[in-house]
């Protein structure tokens, strides 16, 4: 496997390795990213999140401000502005990013079967493109790309929704909602799309990475019995300790456990805001004629 290849040689050679920068926002339980080239000025944003108030409907720039002064401080260029999936738990800043700092907006190429399921349920109509157009890039599986002297490899990795992607940069891999922290477990899967069977095969490509690769994820949740935020670990810490997937839990016994546990979830309490707007690529709808931009909030449809 390529991303094998990369890691590997990463491993062998410092300058190879990416330098990163995590920014966690409390509020969503998010963590974005800044990784860097250590023989450049070259960077790649990851998960971005834009401020929003559910109450009053107001947006604000206060995490992404934090990632963007870090980036100028540190005198980096973005080149990418990078997304593991459509989240559904945060809106993604990624556009106000892109238009202070520069970057080009990539996401994997299953965005358009999210923009075709969640179109058909916010009724977004003819205007809302559903080809992926609002983004500049779409990954392909497999697809190599590079960060200033850094190779990196996109993978498809669905099951959480279908678009998922995650990220091998150096010796680094960004999972997205793939994987949590060991003692907290996997995504779920129960938004339209996903698949227990499904997020267990791609958790099982992860697991194939060399046990030394830096896994950084994308939410922490802090497990019963841990009192600080984490959310950096180690293949090899998912593949020994994962509760719900770590070595020797078979394909039968991840679906029943994943399946029960999602049962039992609520949704996530900005997941109608940020579904319609990450869908967009992180842009809010159009204005109508009066001016202002409205979010929909489908009744008894999910």
């Amino acid at each position: 496997m390529r991303a094998v290849a990369i890691v590997e040689a990463a491993r062998a050679d410092s300058s190879r390795r990416p330098q990163v920068k995590a920014f966690f926002d409390e509020d969503t339980f998010t963590v974005s990213y800044v990784v860097r080239d250590p023989g450049s000025t070259a960077c790649a944003i990851i998960d971005s999140v834009l401020d929003y108030d559910p109450a009053s409907g107001r947006t604000s720039h206060a995490s992404a401000d934090g990632v963007a002064a870090y980036v100028r401080a540190e005198g980096l260029d973005v080149v990418w502005q990078l997304e593991t999936h459509a989240h559904a738990d945060h809106l993604s800043a990624a556009p106000y990013l892109q238009s202070a700092l520069g970057g080009r907006l990539a996401i994997g190429a299953q965005i358009v079967r999210v923009q075709d399921t969640f179109g058909k349920l916010f009724n977004a109509g003819p205007a809302f493109a559903r080809d992926g157009r609002q983004f500049d890039h779409l990954f392909q599986d497999g697809e190599s790309f590079g960060l200033g002297g850094l190779e990196a490899i996109a993978l498809h990795v669905p099951g959480h929704t279908p678009a998922c992607l995650a990220y091998v940069i150096g010796d680094a891999v960004f999972v997205g909602d793939t994987l949590f922290m060991p003692d907290y477990g996997t995504a779920r899967c129960d938004f339209p799309g996903g698949d227990a069977a499904t997020l267990y095969r791609s958790i099982q490509r992860l697991l194939a990475l060399p046990d030394a690769t830096r896994v950084f994820l994308c939410h922490d949740y802090k497990a019963p019995g841990r009192t600080e935020f984490v959310w950096e670990t180690t293949i090899g810490d998912q593949r020994r300790d994962n509760i719900h997937v770590h070595a020797g839990v078979s394909e039968a016994e991840f679906v029943a456990l994943r399946e029960a546990r999602d049962r039992s979830l609520d949704m996530p309490r900005l997941i109608l805001p940020s579904v319609q707007v990450n869908m967009r690529g992180g842009r809010m709808p159009e204005p109508e004629d009066n001016g202002v931009r409205y979010l929909k909030i489908p009744l008894d449809a999910v």
